[in-house]
């Protein structure tokens, strides 16, 4: 029950201002941040599943992650940063060869 309505009626009254102004609710910056939220948690889902895949992609972020994966598809092995190096520089040698 609601301030006004202890001081001046306990029920609503459909013409009256302090029941209307008592009932309205102010969301204000809670969407956004949910949604903030929703995205933070739905990276990190998928980093998870990528370290789960055995990948070890070089940050939590989704372009960090799908780059990874990426990576993994292209040379059929889970992605690590020292996998990649080492694969980047075999194939400048056998380019040099």
């Amino acid at each position: 029950m609601t301030l006004h309505q202890r001081q001046t009626h306990p029920e609503y009254v459909p013409g009256c201002f302090g029941c209307r102004v008592s009932s309205v609710s102010v969301s204000g910056l809670g969407n956004q941040d949910r949604t903030r939220q929703k995205a933070w948690d739905s990276e990190l889902d998928r980093y998870e599943a990528a370290r789960n895949q055995g990948i070890q992609p070089d940050g939590t972020s989704t372009t960090k992650i799908l780059a990874a994966e990426r990576w993994s598809e292209k040379h059929q092995q889970p992605y690590s940063q020292d996998l990649a190096t080492k694969t980047k520089q075999l194939k400048t040698l056998e380019r040099l060869l």
